[in-house]
């Protein structure tokens, strides 16, 4: 099976503009993320999909390939299918581009899973013990049937629990492998109304009735969401 990866990234961002490019130890955000996904070892390819000229350039200078796609695309997914849909690739992984430490494990993961297990579509999420981010809406759970496969996906708080009662819950982790056909069921078909409930878009496949393969996992996400990120990441890195 030939999997690419892609990673979408985008310039303008409200809370953090210009961050692919953001320097980190030295390196741009979008430069570690594309070199961890690289150290996986598993790809056909990996591109950059960007609506910004100044994150391609940035990425054709440290050797990496990158394609300019519409501005006006409003999903990961939709970019993702901008770069896939005149190329041969049996199926993609999608990598957030504000993710400088995914782990190339997980990323590995996912691929082995669409190529080995003939998932159509994969995520992941982690076990989390925390009870604030159990009711925090921007915290995205996720409930699994006995197969791993989701059942469904939430910013409210599933299953429910009592605090006394409250021994965890599985945090989605933003990391998506699809099949070349799964990939075309979601494009091909409009946002459905939970998914703009929840503004979730991976409830579009399970409404359509596509089953969503879980991997599970140990990964912390440290996304750079706002400048002050950045620091973070850099102690971690133990810059």
């Amino acid at each position: 099976m030939k999997i690419a990866a892609v990673i979408p990234s985008r310039f303008h961002s409200s809370r953090f503009p210009g961050k692919p490019l953001a320097r980190i130890a030295g390196r741009t955000m979008i430069e570690r993320v594309y070199r961890q996904v690289a150290e996986a070892g598993c790809f056909a390819d990996i591109i950059v999909a960007t609506d910004d000229r100044r994150i391609f350039d940035a990425v054709t200078a440290f050797g990496g390939k990158a394609e300019m796609t519409d501005n006006n695309i409003k999903s990961g997914t939709d970019r993702v299918w901008a770069v896939m849909e005149n190329r041969d690739f049996s199926a993609a992984v999608n990598i957030q581009g504000d993710e400088p430490l995914i782990p190339t494990e997980l990323v590995r993961d996912v691929a082995l899973a669409l190529a080995k297990e003939g998932e159509a579509v994969v995520s992941a999420a982690r076990h989390s013990g925390s009870y604030d981010d159990f009711y925090s809406r921007n915290v995205v759970k996720v409930v699994c049937d006995k197969r791993d496969r989701a059942m469904f996906f939430s910013r409210a708080p599933i299953p429910y629990a009592e605090k006394s009662s409250f021994d965890g819950f599985w945090q989605h982790i933003g990391i998506y492998g699809y099949s070349r056909e799964a990939l075309r069921l979601f494009i091909g078909n409009g946002p459905s109304e939970l998914e703009q409930r929840e503004n979730l878009e991976q409830l579009r496949f399970l409404f359509l009735g596509q089953p969503i393969h879980i991997i599970r996992t140990d990964f912390v996400s440290h996304g750079v969401d706002v400048p002050e990120d950045i620091e973070k990441i850099e102690k971690l890195l133990g810059g």
